[in-house]
């Protein structure tokens, strides 16, 4: 990875809620906020954290959803008065120095005492909609390119705020998460 160093901004878990939407309850684990110390990452999950829908999130190849620090910038000013604290957009990681343009599916990282591979971008859900109260923001997410990526654990480990992230391999010819969003998105 070429730059300045990457690393990990935030570490964010959250709790299954219900939270009304059009005129129903609706479960989710978006909601999720920065904790103090160190996480362990293990098999298909983040300790301490929830996934509600286990149809679009989590599992093997969902285990850790990381996003770019950097992006919080943009957003910030397409959407004025939205609450975008670390851990917004649902992630469990918030990094800083790497994107969906230097990331490709298939990279492995290890950061703190966890190694972790990329899977895929962040497909946004309603549950975005939910959390922003905005019925587009899923279309503007994709379109945006600013979708963060997936990750699965392949050693379990212990992760925290400030520990370095360093790519370990990455297999020649693969897509970078950026060229899978765009195909992605030319397609809805």
């Amino acid at each position: 990875m070429s730059g300045p160093p990457a690393k990990v901004v935030s570490v964010n878990i959250g709790r299954e809620r219900l939270v009304p939407w059009r005129g129903r309850m609706v479960r989710t684990g978006i909601y999720k906020e920065p904790v103090a110390g160190r996480i362990t990452v293990r098999d298909d999950h983040v300790e301490g954290d929830t996934v509600a829908d286990l149809r679009v999130h989590g599992g093997w190849s969902k285990a850790v959803y990381a996003y770019p620090a950097e992006h919080y910038a943009e957003w910030k000013r397409e959407l004025p008065g939205a609450d975008l604290g670390w851990g917004a957009f649902g992630e469990n990681l918030t990094v800083e120095g790497l994107n969906e343009e230097t990331v490709a599916i298939g990279d492995v990282l290890r950061i703190g005492t966890a190694v972790l591979e990329v899977t895929e971008p962040r497909q946004p859900c309603l549950k975005l909609a939910i959390k922003f109260g905005r019925p587009d923001i899923g279309k503007r997410f994709l379109q945006s390119g600013r979708t963060g990526f997936y990750l699965a654990i392949v050693t379990p480990g212990d992760i925290g705020a400030g520990d370095a992230i360093e790519r370990v391999s990455r297999t020649e010819g693969s897509p970078r998460v950026a060229d899978v969003v765009r195909e992605v998105a030319g397609s809805e």
